[in-house]
């Protein structure tokens, strides 16, 4: 094409400002979350040490302590949200890529699953505290792991469905003139050619509740001392982080900073597996 064509030219130069606008975009986006990873390496590293593993939160104003019963009751909960989300989004997702793609309730399974994917955390924790723990009059591990799991579970919905939807329909039909049953064919070939994604989709869903604090106020609270016991108020490293760090301790507040910086390189850590390790096994 001729360089020196007017529309040519125009078209280019509006081509270059759009790359450089993106560019810069990404780069200003990489800056913002340099400068937090750094700010949280530079304040939390000094609380990283054996005793922040294996000492309890302490008292106010009190020297030393960790974070174990916080980390303890924040895997029991996540772990468990985990396997109660995983199963019953799979099913959920298989359903809706098979059977509701045209039927009034698939299409309604989708517009909620929609609405609770874009629904504050916070809101999902109040109608936790309202539905359970209003009634049984005291603050669980149950409801945190019942307010993790209402988070988790749209997260899983939505990225096997799409998954599966991703499916050629080639395999599909070669499956089903082989004489299988649709739901073997759901199971053991569609499941099967995106098993990756859909454990991309887990692990996303654990990154989105390691963190969440809202819904864990309303619902597990906190417990200054170790504790194990799922029917009671259970220390979380969410709920800890933010009394701690609002509070005027010194202590306090470094533990905080130890404790983000725990949180979100696990978070960053399960994002990273997602979006390498198990994406480059998808098949193409």
């Amino acid at each position: 094409m001729n360089v020196t064509n007017p529309v040519y030219r125009k078209r280019l130069l509006g081509h270059r400002i759009g790359i450089a606008l993106s560019v810069l975009a990404m780069a200003i986006g990489l800056a913002f979350l340099a400068w937090i990873l750094w700010t949280l390496l530079a304040n939390g590293l000094s609380a990283i040490s054996a005793l922040m593993f294996t000492g309890d939160t302490p008292a106010p104003g009190g020297e030393g302590g960790g974070l174990r019963n916080a980390i303890v009751g924040s895997l029991m909960m996540v772990g468990l949200s985990t396997l109660i989300s995983t199963p019953i989004g799979i099913l959920a997702g298989i359903y809706l890529a098979e059977y509701g793609a045209t039927s009034r309730f698939g299409q309604l399974t989708r517009f909620v699953t929609d609405i609770m994917l874009s629904a504050p955390s916070i809101v999902i924790g109040l109608f936790v505290y309202a539905l359970y723990v209003a009634n049984v009059k005291h603050f669980s591990g149950y409801a945190g792991t019942i307010a993790l799991s209402l988070i988790a579970i749209p997260v899983v919905v939505r990225t096997t469905d799409n998954m599966l939807r991703l499916v050629p329909n080639s395999l599909l039909e070669a499956a089903f003139a082989l004489g299988a049953p649709r739901w073997k064919v759901a199971m053991l070939v569609r499941l099967r050619a995106v098993k990756a994604g859909v454990i991309t989709g887990v692990l996303l869903a654990l990154a989105r509740i390691s963190g969440e604090t809202a819904p864990l106020l309303f619902t597990a609270l906190n417990n200054q001392f170790y504790s194990t016991d799922m029917n009671a108020p259970l220390a979380n490293l969410p709920v800890v982080i933010y009394q701690f760090a609002m509070s005027p301790y010194d202590d306090w507040r470094n533990l905080a900073w130890g404790g983000a910086l725990l949180v979100t390189f696990t978070v960053l850590f399960l994002n990273i597996l997602s979006r390498t390790v198990f994406t480059q096994k998808t098949p193409r």
